[in-house]
């Protein structure tokens, strides 16, 4: 059997069928952070496709936490029923619920990308007051985003425990800190973003602090469940947060109780120099693989089962985040099984179509 049809445990109480996650994929498509038919339709047509576990896409911990308006968002108990009959349905098909808990601080506040994607101003309908770790905005015509006192980092941090408790109370198995691509805790880490002077900011230890804190809170409430975290493992910046950084921070992370690094780059600084090609973040999830003994998630350009496999035997990652090509394909794990010569169990409504569709 091909690794990527191999088994893998996570924790005592978790084993993923596969090696095959769906990533989070904001879909735009909330009203007041709560799920719609859409966000049923799209998840449980995965689960039904093979995907051994699927994050649900950045889930605000705070309505001002949203990336949009039509985000999804957990900062409330009555939205937690919902996502309950969603759990519920994704277990169903042996695929493992679970969910990003994410605030967009400074990036947060913008149109629907079918609508522009812009920044939407505070005095303007659906926008609000952004914050961030220090009062530098992303782009240079955005509003200045409000610095958050120690106060309010610590009521933030206990707002991301409270989501925390939503999250399990409505079945989510896998909980992943959002600290990638610019967003707030990345607002944190970034030297290029943070240029606080207090115990938040100048020193790795002070950068390091806020999602530390976040991890401590979290596992107030976790017993079974599985602590994951997405990180951008560089800024591709000059003078920005680096892969050797990241090395150390997940060292720590792990030491903390985070099970799964879910390896990504960038987002953080808008001058950014990526060379975007195929694999080009898979060397930073096999560093912090082999660098820290953990496991590992790679993600990006990932289009092809023989790409995901060689990966896998390359002994560069664990698991594979696949985002864009579930969307062009729900099906992709069943697809990918017949190129690699695996017979994995179709569901039995499904199974006629298992040999005549591929002959």
């Amino acid at each position: 059997m091909s690794k990527l049809f191999q088994q893998i445990k996570i924790n005592d109480k978790i084993t993923l069928k596969n090696r095959i996650i769906m990533a989070p994929m904001c879909q735009y498509s909330s009203e007041d952070g709560f799920l719609d038919n859409w966000h049923f339709q799209h998840y449980i047509s995965r689960a039904v496709g093979g995907v051994s576990a699927i994050i649900l896409e950045a889930t605000a911990v705070v309505p001002e936490g949203r990336i949009s308006y039509g985000d999804l968002g957990i900062w409330k108990d009555e939205q937690i029923e919902s996502y309950q009959k969603l759990t519920t349905e994704i277990n169903k098909y042996n695929c493992v619920p679970g969910i990003q808990l994410a605030h967009a601080g400074r990036k947060a506040s913008t149109e629907k990308p079918w609508l522009g994607h812009g920044e939407i101003k505070s005095d303007e309908e659906n926008g609000w007051q952004t914050v961030s770790s220090s009062n530098l905005p992303f782009n240079e015509t955005d509003e200045i985003p409000h610095e958050l006192s120690i106060t309010e980092i610590k009521e933030l941090i206990v707002e991301w425990g409270e989501a925390t408790e939503r999250a399990i109370k409505a079945g989510f198995q896998i909980l992943e800190i959002h600290g990638a691509h610019g967003y707030l805790v990345h607002q944190f880490l970034s030297p290029l973003i943070n240029s606080r002077t207090d115990e938040y900011g100048g020193s790795f230890e002070n950068l390091i602090r806020f999602v530390l804190e976040i991890v401590e809170e979290m596992k107030k409430f976790i017993t079974t469940e599985s602590l994951w975290i997405r990180l951008s493992a560089t800024d591709w910046a000059e003078n920005g947060w680096n892969l050797e950084e990241t090395i150390k921070l997940c060292k720590i992370l792990k030491e903390n109780g985070v099970e799964v690094m879910d390896i990504s780059t960038g987002g953080g600084v808008s001058h950014q120099e990526i060379e975007i090609k195929k694999n080009y973040q898979v060397p930073f999830a096999s560093a912090i693989k082999n660098e820290v003994g953990c496991i590992t998630g790679a993600v990006g350009l990932i289009f092809e089962s023989n790409q995901a496999e060689e990966i896998l035997q390359n002994n560069e990652a664990d698991l594979i985040f696949l985002a864009r090509e579930l969307l062009r394909d729900p099906y992709f794990a069943l697809r990918a099984a017949k190129e690699l010569g695996d017979d994995i169990k179709w569901l039995q409504q499904y199974e006629r179509a298992k040999n005549n569709h591929y002959a």
